[in-house]
Order: C-alpha cells, then structure tokens, then sequence
C-alpha cells in the first residue's frame, strides 16, 4: 500500500473581488521542490504533477520540474498526473521521462489521461472533434516504444510513420510504468483493464463508494484480455487536507479549495462552492479526506475495505493555500498517516 501526494502547482488568480493572490512562477515552482523533497524526506511513496496551460497553474511541463527534484530525492516515485497524451508527442513523453528515470535511478512513472482542460489542444494545433482518437492512437505508440528499443508505426491518422527508428535515452528500469488516469467514464476503465495498464482513478464529487463498479469494470475487462487482475496496481486519487485537528485542516483547507471550485464551476456551470458542501464533504462518506491524522487514517483504511488499491494520492495543494500549512500537512502525513496505514494493513 503506497501513500502519496500530488499537485498541479496552483500559482493563484484574481478573485473576483480584485484580490490579486498570484504567486510568481518561479516561486511556486521553488516551493514545489521544497514539497517533493519533503515527502521524500518523511517517507512518502509518490508524488504526482499535473500539466495545464493556464495562467492559474505553473507546471505546463511536468518532467522539466520533477527533474528540478530528482538527484535531491532518494526513495519517492515521481510521476506526471497527469499527461495529456492527446495533445502530446507520445515519443517526446517517453524521452523526458525516460530521462527523469536515470536522473533517478528508477523512480519515474508516467500518468496518462485525456485532460480535464481543453487549452492544449488549440495550442498546440488539434482539434477537440478528435478528442479520444488523438489518445487512443498516442496510447498505443507510447506502450510501443516503451516496449521496445526500436519502433516501426505505419502512420496513422493523427501520427506520422516512424521507420524502425531507435529512441533513447532507454529508462533505467526495464520499461517505464503507464498508468492511465480515469475520471467517472467506464469506457476508459474498460479501455485500461483490457490494455493490462495500473489504473488511477480520480474523484473530486459524489460518495467514493458509488465510483467501485468501475474498479470491478476493470478487473473483469483485464481478466478478459487474459490479464492477471491481482498483478494489477490501482490507485485512488483524491482531494484532501491533514492537520493536527480535524477543525484545523478543514479550516486552512476550506478557503483555497472552495475558491478554485468556485472559480472552475464558473467555467463548467457549477454553482458556487459552500462551507456547508465542504464539510458535509469532508465527512465519512463524502469525497473529501480532510481531518486529522486519526482521522484521516480510518477514511483511507475505510475506501480501502471499498476499492482495494493499492496506492491513494491526495491532492493538498489546491488554490492559495500558504506554503507552510501545506509542508506541515505533508509532514503529518508522511510521519502518521502513511504509517498508521501500512501497519493496519498488514495486521
């Protein structure tokens, strides 16, 4: 059972009160190392950066920063979280994080999803209308070159033929592990069970409890394609905030969080986010896993009996939350959390 975190580097936006509460880039990538070699110190097993393009977010490329980190940390698993292959070069993916692998001596994993944002896809010249062929078709040439030194593709709609071409440098470990990141879409469970692919599976709303059957989607699609199910790794991602008391985390935590719900709902159509949803939210059920660190322990052990995974990532650093309260919640939960929960799985 790992424990982990994961972040898409949060630089801020103007409220709509005209509070100017941006952090520079620079500065909130500096952080982001302080946090990476944190977790690393205080026995975390993951950290995860997400790749957006927005003026909100500081990490478009999430290798380049993971490699800020990588010689400063020893134990932890670095990953993208995720990677939008779609509007990616899947070649180019494998390299960076090929590269992020020797850097670390084997602690690179690469997440793949189709992105909740849609900005890079006009970016970078594709169009919306091919939102899942795009992913679908990069998929299969990222697990080709993962596979084998020398790739020949014989051009496809949206990728051109590559020749029986070598690509390097080769990962540090044997191949480099491709988790595939899904939101509520039983398709992509399907999609990744039937690949023999570790699934992430993200939640942000709702009960936990009613995401299961896209777990067992999963396993029955990856029994199909002759996949051992119980070689499988999965993997919860999730909201959440720890602090010494439950009032605590929930009110350092409330603020940032409900702002950038607000501000994204505004977006999407969502109606503002309340204190009242945060906290009925944050309770046994709800999807939130803020509180203590007792507290915070049973829900995990609790999604546990639910799921199964075998890893859970929490994002902490969501809005303008202060770069002290969110080193100490990391510290909390690499040095009493993540602890109470291994030694309870294995009693």
């Amino acid at each position: 059972m790992q424990v982990g975190i994961y972040t898409f580097a949060e630089s801020g936006a103007k409220s709509k009160a005209g509070r100017d509460g941006n952090i520079s880039p620079s500065q909130r990538l500096r952080n982001l190392v302080e946090e990476i070699v944190l977790a690393d110190q205080v026995g975390l097993d993951w950290f995860g950066l997400g790749e957006h393009h927005r003026p909100d977010y500081a990490a478009s490329n999430p290798a380049v920063a993971l490699a800020a980190a990588a010689t400063q940390t020893k134990n932890i698993r670095l990953s993208s979280a995720v990677t939008v292959l779609s509007s990616d070069d899947p070649i180019r993916v494998f390299q960076q994080f090929s590269t992020l692998d020797n850097l670390t001596k084997g602690r690179a994993e690469i997440m793949v999803g189709r992105g909740a944002f849609v900005e890079s896809f006009p970016l970078f010249g594709h169009a919306l209308d091919d939102y899942d062929d795009l992913f679908a078709e990069k998929l299969q040439l990222l697990m080709m070159v993962n596979e084998a030194e020398h790739v020949s593709w014989p051009g496809t709609k949206h990728l051109p033929a590559v020749g029986h071409r070598g690509v390097y440098p080769r990962p540090y470990q044997d191949k480099l592990p491709i988790w595939l990141a899904v939101g509520g879409t039983p398709q992509s469970a399907v999609r990744a069970g039937t690949l023999g692919l570790p699934l992430a599976l993200g939640i942000i709303g709702g009960e936990p409890v009613r995401f299961a059957p896209l777990f067992d989607l999963y396993r029955d699609a990856a029994a199909k394609a002759g996949h051992d199910p119980a070689d499988l790794e999965t993997s919860l991602n999730v909201h959440g905030f720890v602090a010494e008391t439950s009032q605590a985390a929930r009110d350092i935590y409330s603020g940032p969080h409900n702002e950038v719900m607000t501000r994204l709902g505004a977006e999407r159509g969502w109606p503002p986010a309340t204190r009242a949803q945060f906290d009925t939210m944050s309770g046994p059920t709800g999807a939130l896993f803020v509180g203590g660190p007792a507290e915070l322990t049973d829900k995990i052990l609790a999604h546990h009996e639910i799921f199964g995974f075998t890893r859970i990532t929490i994002q902490m650093a969501i809005g303008q939350l202060d770069h002290k309260s969110l080193m100490d919640a990391i510290e909390i939960l690499g040095t009493r959390v993540a602890p109470d929960v291994r030694k309870a799985l294995k009693s």
